[in-house]
This record gives C-alpha cells, structure tokens and sequence, in this order.
C-alpha cells in the first residue's frame, strides 16, 4: 500500500506519467513525464513515514517547472523512516550548499503523527533551480555543537524533559555547547496515536551536519520504553554517528 501511495505521489508532482501495474502487482510499467510540481496535497500510507515520501521529493524539487508547495499527511515520526525532522535539520542544509535557497525552502511540522494511526500534517515548499552550484565538501570538521528536539504527543508533557536530561548526562561530558528543545503538541496537532521521541543534531566547524534519532514503539507494539533509556540511547547512537 505505500509503494502504491508512492507511485501516486510521483503521478501528481509530474504531468504526463503513465504508470501500468499488472492484476498481481509484481511488476511496475512506468514511463515518467515532466516534473511539473505546483501547490499539491498528498496522504501518505501510514504505514511507512512521511520521510519516505520526502526524500525523493527532495532530490526532484529543485527541477520542477513550478514552484513546489506540498502537503504530506500521514506519520512525522516513526522506526523506519528518517523523520521529518531529521530531514529538515540535514537535508535542508545540505540543499543550501548547492544554491537552493531562499525563504521558500522550508519543511513546516504543523501537526505529528506517530505510528499505528498516524495523522500528521507537513509542509514543504522549495524553490526552482535549474543549475546546482558544484560544492567541494571532502574535510567533515571537528564538532562544535549539538542541537535536537524532544517531542511527545499523547502523553505526559514531563517525558520530554526526562529525555532530555538523560541525553544531556552523556553528551555535557564532550562539549558544552547542547541545545535540546521540548516540543509537546496538544489537541488536534498531536495526530491520533501516543508516543515520543528524539532527534539530536551534531554540526562541526565545516557545516557538516550529523543525526540520530528514536521513536518510542508504536502503541500495542513491543514493551513499552522509559524516556530515560530513550534519551540514552539516542545520545549514544548520534556519539556512534560522530565515531564513525
């Protein structure tokens, strides 16, 4: 069902695709047309995230005949995918790097959405450009910084902060210049299943920018995981991120 979903994506940002699938669906005819783009809307298969969509919207945005400007529905935030906020903390600034800018580049969470049931909202927007800048980008840099976000809706706004806290217990001992923000959405805007989860940030003298992330399970779906062992963990896998 999302590589379905997948595939009526790529058929609204173009004009002219024609797509055959055979009555078994093992094999896919695809014959791709313009990438036209303009103002769209797309709900995502909640079974995979909406950072399955993005990435390949992405790498065709820049190239697109007009403007884009999309909204995803579907889950922000999940296990498999890279989250939407990962997305905007790495690919954004990467993007930049190769000229496209400006202040219509943006990816906007306006509701999030954890697995099974989803019910997250996105904005993306990017500019058309038709060349890319070449970049040299060899030397990573040492780290300077690290910034993140601790989410959770559906549950008690106090999570957030206990994620944080562990997070910090290891990362303070390497550098003191982390920045964790809390984000606890409520009512509408917090999609229609519980859960938490981290995104943590490390950017180097260079601008390289590397990530981690964690999702709690989805609800009724493995044991269930403390904030603390989360936070933990998400700290340790960006340390690894960083070693590597």
């Amino acid at each position: 069902d999302f590589e379905a979903s997948f595939i009526r994506l790529i058929d609204k940002v173009t004009n002219g695709s024609r797509i055959e699938i055979n009555q078994t669906g093992t094999t896919l005819y695809y014959q791709p047309g313009l990438l036209y783009g303009g103002s769209l809307e797309h709900d995502c298969s909640p079974s995979r995230g909406i950072g399955y969509y993005l990435e390949s919207l992405l790498c065709l945005a820049p190239f697109m005949k007009h403007p884009l400007k999309i909204v995803l529905r579907g889950v922000t935030n999940d296990q498999v995918d890279p989250s939407v906020d990962v997305l905007k903390a790495t690919a954004l600034p990467l993007l930049k790097k190769f000229g496209i800018d400006g202040e219509s580049l943006e990816i906007k969470i306006n509701r999030r959405g954890m697995p099974p049931k989803g019910g997250g909202e996105i904005l993306f927007s990017c500019p058309v450009r038709k060349v890319l800048q070449p970049v040299q980008f060899t030397d990573p840099g040492k780290i300077k910084r690290i910034r993140g976000t601790a989410y959770c809706v559906r549950v008690s706004p106090q999570m957030a902060n206990r994620m944080v806290e562990s997070a910090r217990g290891i990362l303070n001992k390497f550098l003191p210049d982390i920045y964790i923000y809390t984000d606890h959405m409520k009512g509408v805007n917090s999609g229609k299943s519980p859960g938490f989860g981290m995104c943590l940030t490390a950017e180097t003298i260079n601008g390289t920018i590397l990530s981690a992330e964690l999702a709690s399970n989805p609800q009724g779906q493995g044991a269930a995981v403390l904030p603390e062992e989360l936070g933990q963990n998400c700290a340790k896998l960006l340390l690894e991120e960083v070693y590597r």
